[in-house]
């Protein structure tokens, strides 16, 4: 269950400045299914949770060793 106190929305720019990725790399690899999906809030909005971008960075990291 996600919990608003330890969860929250980034948008892509955010998403963008924490992983050091940019916006074409992110979308190509979210349809390549090596990157979280977004979640769509409406109807032109679309946001990334941030555990899901915090658990791929330390996958990474993991599988880097």
């Amino acid at each position: 269950m996600i919990s608003a106190t330890t969860d929250r929305f980034m948008r892509i720019n955010e998403v963008i400045a924490v992983t050091g990725l940019g916006r074409n790399t992110i979308y190509r690899r979210m349809r390549e299914g090596t990157f979280p999906k977004q979640i769509r809030l409406g109807p032109n909005s679309v946001a990334w949770l941030e555990s899901s971008i915090s658990a791929w960075m330390s996958s990474l990291v993991e599988n880097a060793h």
